[in-house]
């Protein structure tokens, strides 16, 4: 049985924000029979996410590229992997049977084929939709539980920023800031959002900081005794001014810089005299250094869900045309929690 599998691709290298022209819907023909002995696996996928960091591997060059295998160049014209869930629907690997739901590196596409060795998983949903796995549950969950609890080492009281606040990590960072009982202020691109944080999230304060000119003298207000932990999802200007802002022993998690992927010239320039005398410890993190928490971070995660101490925050656009414009809005802003492509339905 031979099947059509429509997949996403990039036209050229992408060293700016990206655009509708830069992407390309394509189609083959894929067989859905396969040798018993290949130890391949053809998953028809359901959910697929959709992650800014994809776009440094759409560049000509990124340095980020030859740092990690996760993040290795895509070259245009090729398809493109990404964490997804699926179920399977053909396996020439023992492990795993026609119909099983699966969770790995998948494809911006309708069909993967899953080589030897790749990045799959049985899926237990336990009780939860399968979106969820995507991002809470997934990757974007375990991001948001390392970085925090790990990186940043809080204690119930201090008093925590979170930018993009409302982005598919900083929105769980600042909810397990609030289970543990700190004090916690996000910022976010819109009065909607700014309310949403405040409203649905239970952030103590949030800022929209496209009305703020001075962001070093806007966390001063929102800080009068200063920041214990930075959450950094945007790099920048905000980096710098929350820098201005920390306390002594002051620890801040570098995420992700949003705010530079799209802009070679920019670039943060904290002040590092802050940064000794303060002996403020920053670093950076990739979700795969911390593997070995998934069990803890699930079952704390499926705990706060379950007695909704946390709240799911997800935006899914359906079908797999809709992948270019998901990845452009997240450039864009527009996006309010994980956003996350559903190519079929369950």
């Amino acid at each position: 049985m031979e099947v059509i599998n429509r997949y996403i691709t990039i036209k050229n290298h992408i060293d700016a924000a990206p655009q509708h022209s830069d992407f390309e819907l394509r189609s083959s023909s894929l067989s859905l029979s396969l040798d018993p002995a290949s130890d391949e696996v053809i998953v028809k996928n359901l959910y697929v996410s959709i992650d800014p960091y994809q776009l440094n591997r759409m560049k000509s060059y990124s340095s980020s590229q030859k740092s990690s295998e996760f993040a290795v160049a895509i070259t245009p014209g090729e398809d493109i992997d990404a964490y997804g869930v699926g179920k399977v629907v053909a396996s020439g690997n023992p492990k795993f049977d026609k119909g099983d739901i699966v969770a790995g590196l998948l494809k911006w596409g309708e069909f993967t084929v899953v080589k030897p060795g790749g990045m799959l998983n049985k899926l237990d949903p336990m009780g939860f939709p399968l979106s969820y796995h995507v991002g809470i549950l997934g990757f974007s969950g375990l991001t948001a539980y390392a970085g925090f609890f790990e990186i940043c080492k809080p204690k119930k009281g201090e008093k925590v920023f979170v930018s993009a606040a409302l982005g598919s990590v900083g929105n769980l960072v600042g909810q397990f800031a609030k289970v543990l009982g700190c004090y916690v202020v996000g910022c976010a691109g819109s009065k909607e959002k700014v309310a949403l944080l405040k409203e649905k999230l239970g952030f103590d304060d949030a800022f929209n900081y496209r009305d703020e000119p001075d962001l070093e003298s806007t966390l001063q207000r929102y800080f009068p005794e200063g920041i214990d932990i930075y959450f950094d999802n945007v790099g920048g200007d905000m980096q710098e001014a929350a820098v201005s802002n920390m306390n002594i022993n002051g620890r801040i998690a570098v995420c992700g810089v949003i705010s530079e992927y799209t802009d070679r010239e920019k670039r943060a320039a904290p002040s590092m005299i802050d940064v000794i005398y303060k002996r403020i410890k920053i670093q950076g993190f990739l979700a795969g250094d911390y593997l070995n928490l998934f069990g803890d971070f699930l079952s704390t995660t499926c705990d706060h869900l379950r007695t909704e101490k946390i709240q799911p925050l997800e935006d899914i656009s359906d079908g797999v045309e809709s992948i270019p414009s998901a990845l452009i809005n997240l450039f864009r802003g527009q996006n309010i929690g994980k956003k996350i492509v559903r190519i079929t339905e369950e």
